[in-house]
């Protein structure tokens, strides 16, 4: 189900629990049922399942644009921004008043590999910040800090240029807790101003504006998928 683009990994299981899935007639109650989609009957919520074309895209989220699939608020979501028919998530999450690179697929596999923290994909971000960091401060982000209930993970900070009343950072981390780098400015003393993430590992966004989008070529799916590195 989730290769097929319904819904992630984690949802696909809720959906079975509920009752919602048939095979070949008789309804699952269990995930990891054995299935050959080209041989069995797949009913999804009465639909029938049919194998998806895998889709990968990267698009640059524009600030004020949110990333869920759902929004009760009427806001714009990024999936509103590629007008096209399958049926795609994301991977991952920008909060609304983040911009950048933004990865959306069906496939739900690959999903699951880019997510997990035992992964450890590489996220970078440029923000502006008040103030100028100061040695400690550095150190501090780069050996991992305490944030509410949990200490990140070591992480990697460099000053790109400092103004009279703030700084603008480059900033990689491994991980993807909610709303993390701007935690962990905050944290320092230097909170955000702007912030954009600029690249997945060795995926950038290139010449990309933000509102845009592209299909990934090939070299950059394979390397996702951890098949080789570039």
């Amino acid at each position: 189900m989730a290769q097929c683009g319904v819904a992630s990994r984690r949802k696909s299981e809720e959906l079975i629990k509920a009752g919602v899935v048939r095979i070949n007639g008789v309804t699952i109650y269990e995930p990891g049922f054995p299935v050959d989609p080209k041989k069995d009957q797949i009913i999804v919520s009465g639909k029938e399942l049919n194998e998806a074309v895998k889709v990968y895209i990267m698009v640059n989220k524009p600030k004020g644009v949110v990333s869920t699939s759902e929004d009760t608020h009427g806001r714009q979501r990024v999936l509103d921004l590629v007008p096209i028919n399958e049926r795609l998530y994301s991977v991952g999450r920008l909060d609304m008043d983040t911009e950048g690179l933004l990865l959306l697929t069906n496939d739900g596999d690959l999903t699951f590999y880019l997510t997990h923290p035992s992964h450890e994909f590489e996220k970078t971000y440029v923000g502006r910040v008040k103030g100028c960091p100061d040695e400690n401060s550095l150190e501090s982000f780069r050996h991992g800090m305490v944030i509410e209930d949990y200490r990140s993970a070591p992480a990697a900070i460099k000053i790109l240029k400092m103004d009279r009343d703030t700084s603008l950072l480059e900033m990689r981390i491994h991980e993807g807790k909610k709303r993390q780098i701007r935690k962990m400015c905050a944290a320092m003393g230097h909170p955000i101003i702007d912030l954009k993430r600029v690249a997945m590992g060795n995926l950038t966004l290139g010449r990309l504006k933000p509102g845009e989008w592209r299909y990934l070529n090939n070299d950059e799916i394979i390397y996702l998928k951890g098949e080789k590195k570039w």
